[in-house]
């Protein structure tokens, strides 16, 4: 049983200890810790000064950078893509910011767009497997010579996607044909009945050239219960979009931020069969991939195939210069 006397020990003991940190930290103790606060302070003080500094100076360098890649632009862009009919086409979720500024390369280089139009979550919503499978069995019919050899139903759709875009009564991807096919008018309409395309104006005539716009990829998403999901749309699904409209059309590139890995740009250089074909522009957040886009398609209209970005897998930042 403990008794008072422990309990007293126990008290004066905490009541010495006290009164030794006050001592000690009023008299001896008190100059050495204030100096040393001080050093620290005015040391990170020093350190943000500094820092503040090169921030400026970075600043001001990247502004320069940024007047000097537009005057260059508007050596390089304007006339690249003259009357050449390009269709846009948004694989999901496209910023303003990305749209806007690909647009406005896309005039400036006097290209016709003769269509925008957007993939719906149709295409990838999990959900709608079984209803992908019954549309692309049904499209088959109407591909002719076209029909992808597997019967993946990302890879039929994609394809009627690019025939709707480019078929022309010329035939599909005929440059002489401006004026789009009867077949190419029918699967539109039947993509957009099964709502897997929300399309702009009008198209009247058959694109040279598909432009595709993809988003970042994805992030898993947290449910109401606290479960994680995976983030859609998958890379793949794009990919095999991207192959479709590139076998039909001849000319397919696929443009994007690629801010994060594993989005779709991504996917299309790490396989070297696909990467062979199609184009690719990473940087859409920055100025300097905008500019790369009208040429890009320029390049490929010309029969020329590269990555064009500033990360380490690409081939190239821009696209060689038009002979």
């Amino acid at each position: 049983m403990i008794d008072f006397r422990y309990h007293l020990v126990s008290l004066i003991s905490v009541f010495l200890a006290l009164a030794v940190g006050i001592i000690l930290g009023a008299g001896p103790l008190q100059g050495a810790i204030g100096e040393t606060l001080t050093e620290q302070v005015d040391a990170l003080r020093a350190e943000r000064t500094d820092l503040r500094t090169e921030l400026d100076a970075t600043q001001t360098a990247l502004d320069g950078d940024e007047r000097f890649i537009e005057a260059v632009s508007t050596q390089l862009v304007p006339g690249s893509l003259e009357g050449d009919r390009i269709a846009v086409v948004e694989l999901g979720d496209v910023s303003d910011d990305v749209r806007d500024g690909v647009r406005a390369q896309l005039d400036a280089a006097g290209a016709a767009v003769v269509s925008t139009s957007t993939l719906t979550e149709a295409w990838t919503d999990p959900d709608e497997e079984s209803s992908r499978e019954t549309v692309a069995d049904g499209l088959r019919a109407n591909l002719g010579d076209n029909a992808p050899e597997e019967e993946d139903a990302g890879a039929t759709l994609g394809t009627a996607l690019a025939l709707a875009l480019t078929g022309s009564e010329g035939g599909e991807g005929d440059a002489g044909g401006t004026q789009r096919s009867a077949q190419a008018v029918d699967l539109e309409a039947q993509l957009e009945r099964f709502g897997f395309v929300e399309a702009g104006e009008e198209q009247t005539e058959a694109a040279q050239a598909v432009l595709l716009l993809v988003g970042p990829a994805g992030q898993p998403q947290q449910t109401a219960d606290g479960s994680t999901e995976e983030a859609e749309p998958a890379p793949d699904t794009w990919t095999a979009v991207t192959r479709a409209v590139q076998q039909v059309s001849g000319a397919a590139v696929l443009a994007g931020p690629t801010e994060d890995p594993g989005d779709a740009v991504q996917a299309v250089r790490d396989d070297e069969a696909i990467a062979a074909e199609v184009s690719t522009v990473s940087g859409l957040s920055r100025l300097t991939g905008r500019i790369t886009v009208p040429l890009a398609i320029a390049a490929r209209l010309d029969g020329v195939v590269g990555q064009y970005g500033l990360e380490d897998d690409a081939t190239a930042v821009l696209p060689p210069a038009a002979p």
